[in-house]
C-alpha cells in the first residue's frame, strides 16, 4: 500500500454530536498512469454545484474499529488505483479547458464518533430528517470548481453510540454523476470484501471534442445558483412496490386498476401480468412506474403550494442518463457526467385538475423525446453560450428531481458484515422542490423519494390525503 499522511486529531467544536478523532490523505496504492482526462460539456455546467454528498448506514461491524479502519482505507486505497481521477485535481489549461490531473495528490478520510446518535435517533419513521446527519459528511457545501484547491472527495467512518456506523462521501460533481459515484462505491465495498470490481470507461467519448471553454468571471470560480440558507423542511417518503403498481396501473388505464388495492392480491397479480403484455406488445408507449409516481408528485407539490395562481407555468425537471440516448452509445460503464434535465412544462390548474394519467402522459412524452437529437440539440445551445447549470427554484414553482431509484445504493454496497440498512445525503445541492429518488431497501420496486420542500408547503403535503394514501412506513 502506498504510504499516506499521519492521522492527527483535529478540532470537531463545530459539531458537538461528532467528534473527528482523525483525519489521513489515502493515495493510490499504486502511481497512476493515467492522462488528464478533459472535463466533458456535460462535466462542466456542474462545477457551480455543491459536492455531491451521500451515505449509508450500516449494522455494527463484527470485527474491531482499528482492524475495520485499517481494512477501509486499504481498499479505498486500491480503488483509487481502478479509478485515479478520484485521487487528483482539477486543473485549468491556458487556453481555459479544465482537465482532470490523475496526480495521485489524494483523498481525505476522517474517522469520527458519535456516542449521543443512534439509528433509532437518525432514522425515525415517518418523521422529518433529523438534521444531526448532515454531521456525518465532510466537505459541507464544497463547490464543485474547488477540486482545483481541494481533493476531489472525501470520506468519512462515523461510529454510532448503538455501535451502528455510516460511510460518508462528498465527491466533486463536476468529476461524476450519480452512476459514476455509485461506481466507485460499489468498486470500494467489492475489494473490502473480497472481490473484482467492474472497470469503468476512461474514454472521453461523451461529447469530449466540443472545443466551448467555460469562462468565469474570477479565478475562485463560479458560485452557487441558489440561497443556500432558504428554509426547507426535508423528509423521506416511501412507497412500497404494491403502491408504485398501483400508480403505474392508474396512469397506464389497465383494466381492473380501479379495482387495485395496496394489499397484494389477485388483482395485483393481474396487474402485473398487464404491464408485461404492454410492456410485449406496445413499445414505447408504456408510462413506466417512475414516471408515474413523478406524476403523482408533481400533483401533490403544486397543491400543496397553495399561493400559486392557477395560470402560472410550474415545470418538473428530471435528470436522464444519456449514455444509452445517443449515437453511438457511449458505455454504462463511461466515468463521468453523462446526463442533462429534461423539464416537462404545464400549467398550475392543468396539472391539480387533470388526472394522473394525463400528467404523467406529459413526463412520458418528454422522457421518451429525449433521444440522441434532443442531446445533440442541448449541447449545441450550451456551446453556443457556455454556463453554469442553474439549480435551483427561482420563483417557486419548480420540482428537481434529481438521483435514480435504479442506482445501486444497496445491491453491490456490501462492505463484508452486512447491506446497508438505509441510505442519506448531506446538505449539499438542497433547496425548495429538490427531491432525490432511492430504492427501497427491500429491492422489490419499492422507491423512496427525499423530499426537500418550503415549511409551510411540506406542512400542507403532509395533509394531503390523496397523496399520504400512498405512502407507507419504512
Amino acid at each position: 500500500m502506498a504510504p499516506e499522511m499521519a492521522s492527527s486529531p483535529i478540532d470537531s467544536s463545530s459539531s458537538p454530536l461528532v467528534t473527528i478523532l482523525s483525519k489521513r490523505t489515502i493515495l493510490p496504492d499504486s502511481p497512476s498512469a493515467m492522462p488528464d482526462l478533459k472535463l466533458s460539456v456535460s462535466d462542466l455546467p456542474m462545477l457551480s454545484c455543491h459536492y455531491i454528498q451521500k451515505g449509508l448506514f450500516f449494522p455494527k461491524p463484527n470485527i474491531p474499529m482499528s482492524s475495520l479502519v485499517s481494512l477501509l482505507v486499504s481498499s479505498l486505497s486500491r480503488a483509487l488505483t481502478i479509478i485515479p481521477a478520484f485521487a487528483g485535481r482539477f486543473t485549468t489549461y491556458p487556453d481555459g479547458r479544465i482537465f482532470i490531473s490523475c496526480n495521485d495528490a489524494g483523498v481525505d478520510f476522517y474517522h469520527a464518533t458519535a456516542p449521543r446518535l443512534s439509528l433509532a435517533s437518525l432514522l425515525p419513521p415517518s418523521s422529518d430528517v433529523p438534521k444531526p446527519i448532515n454531521n456525518l459528511f465532510p466537505m459541507d457545501r464544497t463547490i464543485s470548481y474547488q477540486g482545483h484547491f481541494h481533493p476531489l472527495a472525501a470520506f468519512q467512518l462515523t461510529e454510532l453510540g448503538d455501535g451502528a456506523i455510516f460511510i460518508g462521501c462528498a465527491v466533486s460533481h463536476a468529476l461524476v454523476d450519480g452512476t459514476s459515484f455509485w461506481h466507485f462505491f460499489n468498486t470500494w465495498a467489492e475489494l473490502c470484501r473480497g472481490g473484482s470490481p467492474k472497470l469503468p470507461d476512461f474514454r472521453r467519448n461523451y461529447f469530449g471534442n466540443s472545443k466551448a471553454v467555460l469562462q468565469f468571471a474570477s479565478s475562485a470560480g463560479p458560485e452557487v445558483t441558489f440561497p443556500v440558507d432558504a428554509p426547507v423542511r426535508e423528509r423521506i417518503f416511501h412507497f412500497s412496490a404494491d403502491a408504485v403498481r398501483l400508480l403505474k396501473s392508474k396512469a397506464n388505464r389497465y383494466q381492473n386498476s380501479a379495482k387495485l388495492s395496496l394489499i397484494p392480491s389477485q388483482e395485483a397479480e393481474i396487474c402485473g401480468k398487464q404491464i408485461h403484455d404492454l410492456r410485449t406488445n406496445t413499445k414505447g408507449s408504456e408510462i413506466s412506474s417512475f414516471q408515474s409516481l413523478c406524476a403523482l408528485i408533481w400533483q401533490a407539490v403544486t397543491r400543496a403550494r397553495k399561493w400559486l395562481p392557477s395560470n402560472y407555468m410550474t415545470t418538473f425537471r428530471m435528470a436522464v442518463n444519456c449514455r444509452h440516448r445517443i449515437e453511438p452509445r457511449v458505455s454504462p460503464m463511461y466515468f463521468g457526467n453523462a446526463i442533462q434535465s429534461t423539464p416537462t412544462r404545464a400549467k398550475v390548474d392543468e396539472v391539480t385538475s387533470k388526472d394522473l394519467r394525463w400528467v404523467a402522459g406529459l413526463l412520458h412524452a418528454s422522457v421518451l423525446a429525449h433521444g440522441d437529437e434532443a442531446i445533440r440539440q442541448v449541447i449545441t445551445d450550451w456551446e453556443a453560450a457556455p454556463k453554469c447549470f442553474p439549480l435551483g427554484n427561482p420563483d417557486g414553482t419548480v420540482i428537481n428531481m434529481g438521483s435514480s431509484n435504479r442506482f445501486p445504493m444497496y445491491e453491490g454496497n456490501d462492505f463484508g458484515w452486512g447491506r446497508p440498512l438505509a441510505v442519506r445525503s448531506g446538505k449539499a445541492n438542497k433547496f425548495d422542490g429538490k427531491m432525490s429518488a432511492f430504492p427501497g431497501r427491500e429491492g422489490d420496486g419499492s422507491v423512496d423519494i427525499e423530499m426537500c420542500l418550503a415549511p409551510e408547503t411540506m406542512a400542507a403535503l403532509l395533509l394531503d390525503e390523496e397523496f399520504m394514501g400512498f405512502v407507507s412506513d419504512y
